[in-house]
């Protein structure tokens, strides 16, 4: 039995989703007002690897990733950068896309935009309307907050010690500082489309409950995204939406941990932050990707330019085995497998995951090197990086092809092909070296070829080669 935390009621619960074998997933996903840094990184990690897990285990999994394509952050930026809204959106967009993508993130089943769901929100903010928990003030409408009971139950706010110790806006055409805009009357030169209550465009806590609701329902399973969105966002929408439909909006609610530099908060406002696009260039992928699992979902991670090259390290040694032992038939060790799902059946605990894939690493080595066979270890690890997603996007380092075809050239092998080839070439070139007791020839090879991102490794069986 799978247990999770769910942020609404503080407490591990069993996974008992609303239909039989099947999960409804939404993850809040980017506003795309500016590239994105690791923190979003980190959250769209673990929330693909819960989602890859889930499927492991047997569940159908419908995955929303929504797109706020249209808030005044975006307006603002666009404006800045003189650029089209939509299509500075889109630019975003696609910064996102191609980032997650290089961190191993699977397409969302669903990615639907806020933009392209307008009439979804007409038809909840009218329900609302009617149901006297939403009102028009001028050119914008409001949900007026004390509409509902429970308001605060995710956040464990009291909706009167917010009044009153949260700085709030002031706004005269409010019935409440602590209503919120669900439609915002156009203001000239900003995007806007036609409504029941005037031009304008919607506020951003009714864009995911529209889309939630569009693609899986009332009462579905699980609603994710940053500890930052608990307060008001996703208490918001849960007000809005159970106000409306008089159902429960999500069942569990996950809430990934923030990311620290050197020990400080990540946040914009300070400039504290890290592209994410960069740390790609730098480090790859999967080394990220590795940094990321090593910590609880729900934890705070430490991000520093050491702990990544350890996490790189670390990957290496996943990349060693498995070029060590080709794939086999073997069936994966099921002891092995079974605490990797006891770590995983644990609130998704990706560090316990993590530790079982290294553990296993280190013994499939250790039988290796005394001339035994790993194949079942080996299946196991390949099942486990698979399922973490670890063997999904792109790499650290990589192989210098120029410098590989310099050392070649400097040896007299021919490398206009593959360049695969050409390093066994150069590894011929280093067995005779050595053969003949050249070992500075042999040493020169070995010393071009790492510096090219090519780590040479002698067995009993001869020499073979691995990326760096």
């Amino acid at each position: 039995m799978i247990r999770l935390y769910s942020t609404l009621g503080r407490a591990l619960v069993d996974l008992e989703p609303r239909d039989e074998g099947k999960i409804g997933f939404y993850v809040c996903g980017p506003t795309v007002q500016s590239p994105p840094h690791i923190g979003h990184g980190r959250s769209a990690v673990a929330f693909d690897a819960i989602r890859r897990y889930l499927v492991w285990r047997g569940y159908d999994v419908t995955f929303v990733r929504n797109v706020t394509d249209i808030e005044d952050k975006i307006i603002e930026k666009a404006a800045e950068a003189g650029e089209d809204v939509a299509a500075f959106a889109r630019k975003m967009e696609e910064r996102f896309r191609d980032a997650y993508r290089r961190l191993g993130v699977l397409d969302p089943d669903v990615e639907p935009r806020a933009t392209e769901h307008i009439p979804e929100m007409h038809e909840l903010i009218t329900t609302l309307i009617e149901k006297g928990a939403a009102y028009q003030a001028g050119d914008d409408v409001y949900f007026s907050v004390r509409a509902d009971e429970d308001y605060g139950k995710l956040s464990g706010r009291d909706i009167d010690e917010m009044r009153s110790g949260t700085r709030i806006e002031p706004n005269e055409a409010k019935h409440d500082p602590l209503d919120f805009a669900l439609w915002k009357g156009a203001k000239p030169g900003e995007p806007y489309w036609d409504s029941p209550w005037g031009p304008g465009r919607p506020g951003w806590h009714i864009e995911c409950s529209a889309m939630a609701r569009r693609y899986l329902g009332d009462d579905f399973d699980i609603h994710a995204g940053g500890t930052d969105l608990i307060f008001p966002h996703h208490e918001n929408e849960i007000a809005q939406s159970e106000t409306a439909t008089g159902k429960r909006f999500a069942r569990y609610w996950l809430h990934n941990g923030m990311v620290n530099l050197d020990g400080a908060k990540m946040a914009k406002s300070t400039g504290n932050v890290v592209d994410l696009a960069t740390a790609l260039d730098t480090y790859g992928g999967m080394p990220l990707r590795l940094l990321f699992l090593r910590a609880h979902y729900r934890a705070p991670i430490e991000y520093s330019a050491e702990l990544v090259e350890e996490a790189a390290e670390a990957y290496r040694r996943i990349e060693r085995l498995l070029e060590r032992v080709p794939p086999t038939d073997a069936e994966a060790d099921p002891g092995v497998l079974d605490a990797f799902r006891e770590a995983m059946d644990d609130d998704f605990g990706t560090p316990e995951a993590v530790a079982v894939l290294f553990d296993t690493i280190r013994e499939a080595n250790r039988r290796l090197d005394a001339g035994g066979e790993a194949d079942a270890l080996v299946a196991a690890v390949r099942e486990i990086v698979g399922v973490l997603g670890l063997d999904a996007g792109d790499t650290a380092g990589g192989l210098d092809e120029e410098a590989i075809r310099a050392v070649a050239a400097e040896f007299g092998v021919e490398a206009d092909g593959d360049i695969e080839d050409a390093i066994e070439k150069l590894l011929a070139v280093r067995a005779e070296a050595r053969q003949a007791r050249d070992f500075a020839t042999a040493d020169a090879v070995r010393d071009g070829l790492s510096r090219a991102g090519v780590v040479v490794e002698d067995t009993p069986d001869g020499a073979r080669w691995l990326r760096a």
